[in-house]
């Protein structure tokens, strides 16, 4: 194999599969804030700004 046909055959991979991936991976991403056990995470995060800063 030389090395455009190597190019080609990776670029038809990431064509597909990659495209696959990439969204299923923007689609954990999104979710994860919404997920069940991350609502402490979240309000603690929200309420931070908040908060009095103690360092001088």
């Amino acid at each position: 194999m030389n090395d455009a046909q190597t190019y080609e055959s990776l670029r038809q991979f990431v064509d597909s599969w990659g495209l696959l991936a990439t969204t299923i991976l923007f689609l954990v991403l999104v979710a994860w804030p919404f997920r069940p056990g991350a609502r402490k995470t979240n309000d603690a995060a929200a309420r931070m700004i908040f908060e009095e800063d103690d360092n001088g």
